[in-house]
């Protein structure tokens, strides 16, 4: 049997950071969006359960995943899982918790596991895993692992621009601590009123100019996507992968343009539309 699931990245449309937290995180508020641009996981029966994913070095979140699994009793026959990476690694996209949500999401397929098991195994593999067992538009708080749901926005596409180094995220938490940037508790909770509420998500990212305090040539990124139109232009996550928002009914058109025009630049700039849990599916052959 071949389960094959997309793993798709996310961004964050807004990123407000909070104090530090008893358990070392720091508490946040953030809307995720899931896109297109999405990395291959197969599972395959095998011998023994098994991680393959070139050019990922040390010990995969993946790996995690399956122990993980196990330990709560998931009984099925043990898989060989392969990782085609399009996602950029260290990139502040989520790839490798976008890998996780997928394993997550194909093990039901092929053992019972509950829905219960499943959202505690996410929330300890990191605070990404649990906004992208379903793909879609996500309210995150506390360390970005509570969830929910939000309505789909007006018609917006994207423009994603790698660049080519990574960014350690305790690093980028560290210097935004250092550069005092978090915001006191009430400030956070007048942000979540105003996501819930249906308030434009506001494109801010608390982070990024810690990013750009330890790489400024991300700067560089910001203003190149700038000059193709983008009515946004913004750090993912962490960093150091930046992208621009396109909004209207010719997005689609806008970004597709921006990406051919950056990618003499940028070596795998691409355009990517948002999308919903649909997407990343299991499917089998």
């Amino acid at each position: 049997m071949r389960l094959t699931a997309r793993a798709p990245a996310k961004v964050n449309l807004c990123l407000y950071l909070g104090p530090v937290r008893p358990d070392g995180r720091h508490e946040l508020v953030t809307v995720f969006e899931s896109v297109s641009l999405a990395d291959s996981v197969e599972l395959t029966v095998a011998p023994a359960d098994q991680v393959v994913c070139p050019g990922v070095d040390g010990v995969n979140i993946v790996t995690r995943t399956l122990d993980g699994l196990r330990a709560r009793g998931w009984n099925a026959p043990p898989v060989r899982v392969v990782i085609e990476k399009r996602i950029p690694v260290a990139g502040g996209m989520g790839g490798g918790s976008a890998d996780a949500a997928a394993v997550l999401r194909a093990a039901r397929c092929l053992a019972p596991v509950s829905a219960e098991d499943l959202a505690e195994l996410a929330a300890s593999l990191g605070a990404d895993v649990p906004s992208q067992l379903r793909p879609g538009l996500t309210l995150g708080t506390g360390a970005g692992d509570e969830v929910s749901r939000l309505d789909p926005m007006a018609p917006h596409s994207f423009v994603i621009v790698p660049q080519a180094f990574g960014l350690s995220t305790a690093d980028v938490y560290r210097e935004a601590d250092r550069l005092g940037l978090p915001r006191v508790q009430s400030d956070l909770a007048a942000r979540v009123g105003e996501v819930r509420a249906g308030v434009d998500p506001g494109y801010v990212n608390d982070l990024e100019p810690a990013a750009l305090s330890l790489r400024p040539e991300i700067g560089v990124a910001l203003d190149a996507v700038r000059d193709t139109g983008a009515d946004r232009a913004m750090v993912s996550g962490s960093g150091p992968t930046v992208f621009g928002v396109y909004l209207g009914e010719d997005a689609p058109a806008r970004a597709g343009s921006a990406a051919e025009r950056l990618l003499d630049r940028y070596p795998g700039a691409t355009s990517a539309a948002p999308v919903s849990e649909e997407f990343g599916g299991p499917r089998g052959s």
